[in-house]
């Protein structure tokens, strides 16, 4: 027995899967597309007039971005976690680690849940999503042994449950746009206000406020503030998103993609075992559906002139797209894994990959340096489309400096915590032969 117990260990470099690491850097990088806007603009992630500009190259920055990437790489994000906490489980049942597997699992989401924290709080990124994915993490661990059938049934009867709750917002909002559009009428005519049209017209004025070019330059203003300042602004924040997603979104959207990976790893679709057909067929199907659903959606936003309304009307069809389209991107990124091109590519993605979470929280300090005041404060002065140099500036470096940090280096910084932390027991760092020649 005492044989087992030492040898639980993570993960060595030739235990890795490579299509897996290829594809959580390349997803990585995704995800600092979506997720730069919410860090150096206000308001500005979903709708493109609030601010960041939504004319020209920011129109068509928009456009693009939320095609290939909005959702999806959340959506990829999620699978690759699933898949990722059943290898860990998986592996450490197979050495015969019985109730210690639950232990480092669910000591490794304990702290993963406390790193969330401290990434929204701390290093003041308010769309963290370690938090949310700790919660969700406790509920896989049920799902771990089903087949993958099952898996794939619960996962799109969830999605199928947030799709319904999208729909009844969406009846609701437009009942209360009509309830706005009868105040305004019964406004003009003389007429008195119902208690029921009073509230949707102060509703609606709040709501206008929050948009409003004065509600943008204070935010802009109070997060251009020193360090401690911008903690007490977001603090808020991040409690009314603590408090609403854990509910209203998490289980529908992070769940079933989280169970959707799993399914996918035991099925061998994320290590790129399939044929180069299966491949092709996987990506032209998701691109068909989900890039054809996005396009309608996208056209009937901009038909509607960006309204409030027309985003809560696509939001019914929004996991149809994302998921297609997510699905499309594990067709296309195994197919590049599969094949011989751009070796070296291949080998810094995968090394960005194997580092994570050291690079995840590393954009969130790079971007609390640019754009807060406990740096350079340069919150709201960027356009949507110059933020894709800030991205790319970002994508270069962790290319180059990844594979140079794990030829020293077992880990990256926080996966080496992260692991110590889960099994209680110091790892290595230092690879042996560099410390031999230090």
């Amino acid at each position: 027995m005492e044989t087992k117990q030492t040898s639980l260990t993570p993960l060595k470099a030739v235990d890795r899967i490579q299509s897996i690491d290829i594809m959580r850097g390349i997803v990585l990088f995704g995800i600092l597309l979506m997720n730069i806007n919410g860090m150096a603009l206000a308001n500005a992630y979903g709708d493109p007039t609030v601010s960041g500009g939504a004319t020209g190259w920011n129109l068509y920055t928009w456009i693009a971005t939320n095609m290939l990437f909005e959702g999806t790489m959340r959506a990829l994000f999620s699978l690759l976690f699933g898949a990722g906490m059943f290898i860990l489980l998986n592996r450490l049942e197979k050495k015969g680690a019985g109730i210690k597997a639950a232990d480092i699992y669910f000591r490794r989401l304990m702290w993963l849940l406390l790193f969330g924290l401290i990434h929204a709080y701390l290093i003041l990124w308010t769309g963290e999503i370690l938090f949310a994915y700790s919660l969700m993490g406790f509920l896989v661990y049920t799902f771990r042994n089903m087949q993958p059938k099952k898996l794939i049934i619960i996962a799109l009867v969830l999605l199928s449950f947030g799709t319904l709750w999208n729909y009844a917002d969406y009846e609701e909002n437009a009942k209360f746009i009509k309830n706005v559009s009868i105040a305004e009428q019964f406004k003009s005519e003389g007429k008195p206000l119902t208690d029921e049209l009073k509230t949707a017209q102060i509703k609606w004025e709040e709501l206008q406020k929050e948009r409003s070019p004065e509600a943008i330059t204070e935010y802009n203003s109070n997060m251009q503030k020193e360090y401690f300042s911008v903690v007490a602004f977001l603090a808020p924040i991040n409690i009314y998103y603590g408090k609403l997603y854990s509910y209203r979104y998490d289980v529908w959207d992070i769940l079933s993609m989280m169970l959707l990976g799993i399914a996918f790893f035991k099925l061998n679709i994320l290590s790129s075992e399939k044929p180069y057909a299966f491949y092709f067929l996987m990506a032209t199907f998701g691109y068909l559906v989900g890039l054809t659903t996005n396009y309608f959606e996208i056209a009937y936003i901009m038909k509607q002139n960006f309204s409030w309304l027309s985003f809560s009307k696509t939001n019914i069809t929004y996991d149809l797209g994302r998921v297609a389209v997510a699905i499309g991107h594990v067709g296309l990124i195994m197919l590049f894994c599969k094949s011989t091109i751009l070796s070296q590519l291949k080998k810094a993605l995968g090394a960005v990959g194997k580092m994570a979470l050291t690079n995840y929280i590393m954009h969130s300090v790079i971007a609390l340096f640019i754009f807060t005041g406990a740096g350079f404060g340069l919150f709201g002065a960027f356009q949507r489309h110059e933020l894709l140099y800030i991205v790319f500036a970002i994508w270069i470096f962790q290319l180059i400096a990844s594979p140079i940090w794990l030829k020293y280096y077992y880990f990256g910084p926080l996966e080496w915590l992260w692991r110590n932390l889960s099994y209680q027991k110091r790892h290595p760092l230092k690879k042996k032969n560099w410390a031999q020649k230090k």
